[in-house]
């Protein structure tokens, strides 16, 4: 692990002093760390669902944007790596991934230009088309470019986001896709994260099938570009479902079933902790469970008055929707090496810039300058307020600094 203090610019937050480094005696709070043992528990445990479904697994990016992290995720087997825009693909490019599914239309002809020198570069790429307009200009630019762009058919649901409503909207779709000799149509990708109210569950599957049919029917008229067609979906939360319908055997043998659920890595202690319940109570002989990995540390700072207590954290530092940050355990900066307090039943009641506010007992033991560690709720919305994030053991001893690209 390289020095960060080799160089006068300013460290970034979070970054040891020295190295080697402990997270409680080297450290600047606040830091945000990943745990490496749950960590490699979950790249493994994802890869393994996947693969006993018969799917690829293409890791949404977007959750962590780390490089380090993407290449741990393609080393474990991951068939590429999925992002949603043309600098988060080139990022991931320059860090040695060659092949990205990006689950957004591509718009504007800066990003083509970008994602055309990417392909140039050898990128093996793919996005998706929802609409005549953007079937048109990429046509256009690709043609003048001299290349190839891979495209898939978003389906979207009434209400949601991208993609197509209906069928008439596909048939029409396919028919712009074929007119741009640039355009290689070669499958259907989708995404029900969206899908709410009601009897969900019920919803998703149907969705899923939609999906499968879908890709079937476009097979069937020969209006795919592609030897195994791409059908794609699979948030973080609905996962199991689209597994479901994607595990068949004529999916196995003919077409390139794709998962991408990017929260995974580090999973959570809230939102998606629930998810993982829900999956397990849809499927009682599923073997082990995703576990969370990534926590952010920061110094108690006041005692303002009795059963409050003020920490140096905040909106800058952890994501704070859906759910406050957690708190999780007290370390005691009196008591070295001491088995840290768990402080669960603590509770946020308000996050700013940089404070957050904890509802303590009255007769909790507590001192300025003890350390608290937070768990979060969506672990997306920590990655993005960190350049650099620690990677560290069950004893707090800092094994390496992982760099975002956001």
């Amino acid at each position: 692990m390289a020095d960060p203090m080799t160089s006068l610019a300013p460290p970034q937050k979070g970054t040891p002093l020295s190295t080697p480094a402990n997270l409680l005696a080297d450290v600047p709070l606040p830091a945000a760390a990943i745990f490496e043992a749950p960590l490699a528990h979950n790249l493994a445990w994802m890869q393994r669902f996947a693969d006993d479904h018969g799917a690829k697994l293409a890791p949404h990016g977007k959750t962590t944007m780390t490089p380090a992290l993407f290449q741990r995720q393609i080393e474990a087997g991951a068939w590429g790596i999925t992002l949603a825009t043309a600098v988060q693909t080139v990022a991931a490019h320059a860090h040695g991934i060659d092949r990205v599914l990006m689950v957004n239309q591509l718009v504007g002809r800066p990003n083509m230009r970008l994602i055309a020198d990417a392909i140039e570069r050898g990128l093996e790429y793919y996005c998706v088309v929802d609409g005549d307009d953007n079937v048109r200009d990429l046509g256009r630019y690709f043609a003048e470019r001299g290349l190839t762009l891979n495209v898939l058919i978003e389906l979207g649901i009434d209400g949601g986001r991208c993609g197509c409503r209906d069928a008439e909207q596909v048939e029409a779709l396919v028919a712009a896709i074929a007119e741009q000799p640039a355009l290689a149509l070669v499958g259907i990708e989708g995404y029900e994260g969206m899908i709410a109210g009601g009897d969900e569950v019920a919803a998703v599957r149907a969705y899923g099938e939609r999906l499968v049919d879908t890709v079937r029917a476009l097979q069937a008229s020969g209006v795919l570009q592609r030897e195994a067609p791409i059908v794609t979906a699979s948030g973080s939360k609905w996962f199991d479902l689209i597994a479901e319908a994607f595990d068949r055997a004529e999916l196995r043998e003919h077409y390139t079933p794709v998962l991408r659920p990017g929260c995974y890595v580090v999973h959570d202690h809230r939102l998606y902790a629930g998810a993982m319940d829900a999956v397990k109570s849809r499927h009682p002989g599923l073997e082990g469970e995703l576990k969370p990995a990534l926590e952010v540390f920061a110094h108690v700072q006041s005692l303002p008055e009795p059963g409050l207590v003020i920490v140096a954290l905040g909106k800058r530092d952890i994501g704070h929707e859906p759910d406050l940050p957690l708190p999780l355990r007290l370390y005691s900066s009196a008591m070295e090496n001491a088995t840290p307090t768990d402080i669960s039943a603590w509770r946020t009641t308000h996050i700013m810039d940089q404070h957050v506010f904890l509802e303590i007992p009255a007769n909790a033991e507590i001192a300025v300058g003890d350390v608290i560690a937070f768990g979060t709720s969506h672990p997306c919305l920590t990655f993005d307020k960190w350049r650099r994030l620690l990677l560290v053991d069950e004893r707090l001893e800092v094994k390496d600094i992982l760099e975002t690209c956001f």
